[in-house]
């Protein structure tokens, strides 16, 4: 099992980054148009309205404009814990019966599913690379590649990694309004961040197909839709720009 790639977006002003997964697939199954279309990552794709939501805010994503999601503090971070709602693709990141923070992300499809049951976080990485997916530098030219042949390979960026399972993990990238991973949890560029910044080593993940939290949360969740994003410079997401920090703070 690996992780997929990531997809960055750059603004108008700044260039923002979001990156994709690093999701599980064989490389010898992986095909250059497939490496194309997973080569667009996510980032700032939005609409800027404020929706509050028992203690959680989520902004509204329309494309283009900037996406803000609040995150809270907790009182005592060793009671974080994070849900994950695979049917409604919302990630739920609670102390107790308090929200700090409800967002959407991408799943695993059918065929490389996001595994269900009861996990921790155990490793964290602000700016980990896929070793799977990524980029050949030659020269002046920068290609899609898997690594090997000729070149210096520089992995997809799939920033603000905090990994629940082998090869499984959350991670900034590209979100779509269906399942899109081979297994990883994606999270909006402005999300990420603060997701890593909720959850520390130990933190426990239950990731089930429903949620108690469907309920009463589900409904005002703001949705991403990423999948028109376009891709930003190869050139751009071999360097330290595609770990580009989120704008605002990370924690209220």
């Amino acid at each position: 099992m690996v992780a997929d790639p990531g997809r960055l977006k750059g603004g108008p002003a700044t260039l923002r980054l979001e990156r994709r997964r690093v999701d599980k697939k064989p490389p010898n199954l992986i095909q250059y148009a497939r490496m194309r279309h997973i080569f667009r990552l996510l980032l700032l794709c939005a609409g800027g309205s404020f929706l509050l939501l028992t203690g959680c805010q989520t902004g509204q994503v329309a494309g283009g404009g900037p996406y803000h999601v609040t995150a809270y503090k907790p009182t005592d971070p060793s009671k974080v814990r994070v849900l994950v709602s695979l049917s409604k693709q919302n990630i739920y990141v609670m102390e107790g019966d308090r929200c700090l923070m409800a967002v959407a992300c991408s799943v695993g499809i059918s065929s490389k599913p996001t595994p269900k049951g009861n996990f921790k976080i155990y490793s964290k990485q602000e700016q980990k690379r896929s070793g799977s997916y990524g980029f050949s530098v030659q020269g002046n030219r920068v290609v899609p590649s898997t690594g090997g042949g000729s070149g210096r390979y520089v992995g997809y960026p799939m920033g603000y990694w905090c990994e629940f399972a082998p090869a499984y993990g959350f991670h900034q990238g590209f979100v779509h309004p269906y399942p899109r991973t081979h297994g990883c949890i994606r999270l909006h560029g402005e999300a990420a961040p603060k997701f890593f910044a909720l959850v520390k080593m130990g933190t426990p993940v239950n990731i089930a197909t429903t949620q108690p939290e469907d309920a009463t949360l589900a409904s005002k969740v703001q949705r991403v839709d990423d999948s028109k994003t376009p891709d930003p410079p190869p050139a751009v997401m071999i360097t330290s720009a595609a770990f580009e920090k989120p704008s605002g703070p990370l924690l209220q």
